[in-house]
């Protein structure tokens, strides 16, 4: 993926690029996999949202659109203090977010759990910021939970993933969990990239590492 130079520290906020007061780009109204909508500030009730970092978002999403229950994802920043940014501002390491994306899913279809373990089996969670080649804050591992209950839920699942990886010869895990902050979408040709482009970068692949049965 395109970006212009590495930063390998999250700027403070005073230090952030300034960004801008609103979003000046459209998203296409529905999603070229699921149907559903891109945009879901407003979700179907009953159903609940997670949102996750775990590499280039490209095939973050595409992990999640795949999996039997979820309803929508999209694509965008997270973690970071520049407002609205844009993904060449990302890319400089000075806006502070992670490429993240957002699901949108159906609890009674497929658990919080579930997910979470998804994403700590399809990216190395180890490697602080970077992902494999891709190296720089916006790839750093990151789960932003939006509920005390996924929070629990995210810590229990860390702890017993961890030692898995270590006997796997990895190291600590690096994922930063922590309350959801403002989420900002990514740019329109970026969502669902990998349904527009089939033969687009993919650098998500499993650990190896299955999650223990009774977690």
């Amino acid at each position: 993926m395109l970006f212009s130079r590495h930063k390998l520290e999250i700027p403070s906020a005073d230090q952030a690029l300034p960004g801008r007061a609103e979003q000046w780009f459209s998203i296409a109204a529905k999603h070229k996999v699921l149907d559903a909508p891109v945009v879901t500030d407003e979700v179907p009730d009953g159903y609940e949202v997670a949102l996750f970092g775990l590499g280039c978002f490209w095939g973050a999403e595409e992990i999640y659109w795949r999996m039997p229950g979820v309803w929508s994802t999209s694509v965008g920043y997270a973690g970071g203090s520049t407002p609205h940014p844009s993904y060449e501002e990302v890319c400089t390491g000075r806006t502070g977010h992670t490429e993240a994306v957002r699901v949108v899913f159906d609890p009674a279809k497929v658990s919080y759990a579930d997910l979470v373990k998804a994403f700590f089996e399809f990216h190395d969670p180890t490697q602080g910021m970077r992902q494999g080649n891709d190296v720089g804050t916006q790839y750093r591992s990151a789960i932003y939970t939006l509920s005390e209950e996924q929070a629990q839920t995210a810590k229990a699942l860390k702890e017993a993933y961890e030692p898995l990886l270590v006997e796997r010869g990895y190291g600590a895990i690096t994922t930063e969990i922590k309350p959801a902050p403002t989420y900002y979408y990514a740019e329109d040709h970026h969502q669902q990239y990998l349904a527009k482009n089939p033969h687009g970068y993919r650098c998500h692949s499993n650990t190896g590492v299955p999650f223990p049965a009774t977690a």
